[in-house]
């Protein structure tokens, strides 16, 4: 997913999409953890996206805020 498809999300589905996305995280490091993955490149992009839906819902809060 890319920047513009999560600032296309409604506040509710970032939320849910967020959760969901930090699931997979925790479970993508426990099993890297137990075996090696193929590509450990999965784990630091899940990291990245996580950062960014994280930095859009913290932008939706100051805006709300502002008004």
């Amino acid at each position: 997913m890319k920047i513009a498809e999560v600032k296309e999300l409604s506040t509710n589905e970032l939320k849910e999409r967020l959760d969901a996305e930090i699931l997979l995280y925790s479970q993508k490091k426990i099993n890297h953890s137990i075996s090696p993955l193929d590509s450990p490149v999965v784990i630091t992009q899940s990291r990245k996206m996580i950062a960014r839906m994280q930095t859009e819902l913290r932008k939706r809060e100051l805006e709300n805020q502002s008004k």
